[in-house]
């Protein structure tokens, strides 16, 4: 069964600036979304928008159709990695993986560098191993939709290949929202791209549209 996270009607200032104009956005399980844009647009505070952790003028956020106003308090609906970290430091990797139902050998499968280091504290990790568990943890959280905010930042780009390959493996039975700087990635996994300029929401087709939008520069 195909679900639906719908965000409409969404706007929202910071003071007089305008960041967000009547914003429409769908989401479908089975599909990755992406989402790009220069700093500033407001990329970080659409997804917190839908998360419910940020209140705009107004907004509507549904779950198949049904109005979810505070989807942080539903994890079997939506999972959300910010850019900051969000695992408290202290916590052992066994902690973590127990606590989001998860078992830690697959990890261990796909990173042998973290082979016997379920022990290890997040705070005796680097940035990007770091980084890393954050990210594997929610894209394999039990919910049908994850939103992933510069999910790439910090990993070397064989963990960011592995990263990817993780998302297309759990692709078919959940819903993505991705944006990242490192805008090759996302293209490269979105069914769906859309780029987020002046206050508003672009269906992108190909690379042409980015540079109309100016996004990417010109090749001519």
């Amino acid at each position: 069964m195909v679900h639906q996270l719908e965000v409409d009607s969404v706007n929202l200032q910071f003071g007089t600036r305008e960041i967000l104009s009547d914003i429409y956005l769908k989401i479908k399980t089975g599909k990755i979304t992406g989402i790009l844009g220069r700093n500033g647009t407001g990329k970080s505070s659409l997804m917190n928008i839908i998360f419910g952790s940020l209140v705009p003028g107004n907004k509507s956020v549904r779950f198949d159709g049904q109005s979810v106003p505070n989807a942080y308090r539903h994890h079997e609906l939506l999972s959300y990695l910010p850019q900051y970290n969000f695992i408290p430091a202290h916590l052992t990797l066994d902690r973590v993986f127990s606590d989001f139902n998860l078992d830690y050998e697959p990890f261990e499968q796909y990173f042998p560098e973290f082979l016997l280091q379920y022990r290890s504290k997040m705070i005796q990790l680097s940035g990007g191993q770091r980084r890393l568990v954050e990210t594997y943890i929610l894209i394999k959280a039990k919910s049908e939709f994850v939103m992933l905010d510069e999910p790439f930042s910090h990993l070397s780009p064989l963990m960011i290949s592995s990263i990817k390959k993780l998302i297309r493996e759990e692709q078919p039975n959940k819903g993505f929202l991705i944006t990242d700087h490192m805008y090759k990635e996302v293209i490269d996994l979105a069914s769906d791209l859309y780029v987020l300029a002046e206050e508003k929401l672009y269906l992108v087709k190909d690379i042409t549209d980015l540079e109309r939008l100016g996004y990417v520069r010109s090749r001519n």
